[in-house]
């Protein structure tokens, strides 16, 4: 019995250790982005910038030309390239070329940052097998490792996209800022030792219910993260067609311009979330089945529930926005981003601030 307490207690040990050079490796991942985004800035995303604007007024030009022209003959209009369009009358605006900015060096430091993630997110991985090791059970019986697994998947789930040859490399620097704060805070505040679960809590559907709950935050941030960065690219758009307003600064420029489009990133973000959706909604579905099994009930109006109740309701109304015309655009992008923020309450809020039947970890 102590050869296997002495077991276990050295691999969590390592599982800290493998998380620790995770973070460490994630670091000069941030550092590899931060340099494909600087290095992409100083040469050919000036001109791309520019002539994605003359682009995007073309269109516009040519109409008037063409109408001034009356009858003098049939004027042939070329149209921009369109990457995607998210309701009619949008505005017809191509992809930016990326973080590296159409550079030579600015891809490969982009290269190097995805190298970097790929041996982060190993190292990462390992660190939460060797945590369901030493506790011979799920790794997300509380905050901790409900975090650190969160973010292995988050990482996970957008270099499951790079591998499907989807244009994503842009959420790159966001996701690893994020990621290490999730750890560091996961390691500096939320850290639990090993330990068993509460009896209720021995269920096979601790491996169902909470792992449907952590894929689907962890796609949802990612939702998140472009619903965010649509709104800021949807108002740079808007400033540049109205010749009126004040228009962006050099870094906005340099910054914006080498994302998607408002379009592209207004349907990832749609897309994302309605493709999750059903799975969050099986979460609950597999909570309730859990709570009868464990308290005799299916739905008792604990905090935890109500405020996974809450953010279903968000995000059927971000969707039922997102598909009736009055709520396109940046109405439902807030909705979406309420709906997140709701997300991260249930999390955060209800776990640490409120007392109920889903408190029985800690933090």
């Amino acid at each position: 019995m102590n050869l296997a307490a002495a077991a276990n207690e050295t691999m969590a040990h390592n599982s800290n250790m493998l998380v620790y050079s995770a973070m460490a490796v994630y670091t000069l991942a941030f550092l590899a982005h931060m340099a494909e985004w600087v290095f992409g800035s100083r040469s050919k995303v000036g001109r791309t910038a520019a002539a994605l604007t003359a682009q995007a007024k073309a269109p516009a030009a040519a109409s008037a030309r063409a109408g001034a022209s009356g009858s003098a003959g049939t004027a042939v209009l070329e149209r921009p390239k369109v990457i995607s369009r998210s309701v009619p009358g949008s505005r017809d605006v191509p992809d930016g070329p990326g973080a590296a900015g159409g550079t030579e060096k600015g891809d490969l430091y982009g290269r190097i940052a995805i190298s970097l993630t790929v041996l982060a997110w190993a190292l990462h991985v390992g660190g939460v097998v060797t945590r369901a090791l030493s506790v011979q059970r799920a790794p997300w019986g509380n905050m901790y490792e409900f975090s650190t697994t969160f973010a292995a998947v988050a990482v996970g789930a957008y270099l499951l996209l790079l591998v499907l040859k989807k244009n994503v490399r842009w959420i790159g620097l966001p996701l690893i800022t994020s990621v290490l704060l999730d750890l560091g805070l996961a390691i500096s505040v939320l850290y639990t030792a090993s330990d068993q679960l509460v009896p209720a809590l021995h269920s096979y559907w601790l491996w169902i219910h909470v792992s449907c709950a952590i894929i689907s935050g962890a796609v949802l941030y990612l939702g998140a993260v472009a619903t965010l960065l649509f709104l800021f690219r949807d108002r740079h758009e808007a400033k540049l067609a109205d010749p009126t307003a004040k228009q962006p600064g050099t870094f906005a420029t340099s910054v914006l311009e080498r994302l998607p489009s408002a379009a592209s990133l207004d349907k990832f973000a749609y897309r994302i979330n309605a493709t999750v959706f059903p799975l969050w909604t099986f979460t609950i579905i597999a909570g309730a089945i859990w709570a009868e099994a464990a308290w005799g009930r299916y739905w008792g109006w604990d905090p935890k529930e109500v405020w996974t109740f809450i953010t279903w309701v968000a995000y059927a109304c971000y969707l039922h926005a997102r598909a009736t015309a009055g709520w396109k655009g940046r109405k439902a992008a807030w909705l979406g981003l309420i709906a997140f923020a709701c997300y991260l309450f249930n999390y955060y809020g209800v776990n640490i601030f409120v007392t109920g039947l889903h408190s029985y970890a800690g933090v």
